[in-house]
């Protein structure tokens, strides 16, 4: 697999934008693809059939230590996606990965160093970062 240069999208996120420069209409259409995404695997679910959702609420063992909490969780979903739902998805994505690429090149972020962030929040909090 090659190697992911968040520079060389940015910039090319960045040669793209033309009419959607606008803070507004970045912010805007990354909900409107972000949507788009839901709305992907709900389709999955319910014209489709590739997937399938089983959820009840998770219980966890009330000795269970917040590392431990992983063994007792459930994504609720049964199946894969067929490639017709799984190439909308990548799709949808890819055009949200857009345009929060753009929101960062919009307000002078660089998006790579905003992935080199959370990962080092990560890497010191593990499973921490997310209560």
């Amino acid at each position: 697999m090659e190697h992911l240069d968040c520079n060389s999208f940015q910039e090319a996120v960045s040669r793209c934008l033309v009419r959607h420069k606008s803070i507004l209409d970045c912010t805007s259409k990354l909900d409107e693809f972000a949507a788009r995404v839901n709305r992907g695997v709900v389709k999955a679910v319910t014209e489709c059939g590739c997937l399938k959702i089983h959820a009840s609420k998770q219980d966890f063992p009330s000795c269970t230590s917040l590392s431990e909490l992983r063994k007792h969780t459930t994504s609720h979903l049964e199946g894969s996606l067929c490639i017709e739902c799984r190439d909308i998805l990548e799709n949808e994505i890819g055009r949200t990965l857009f345009y929060l690429t753009a929101i960062c090149d919009v307000l002078g972020l660089d998006i790579e160093q905003v992935v080199k962030q959370e990962q080092t929040r990560l890497s010191t909090l593990g499973i921490f970062n997310l209560t």
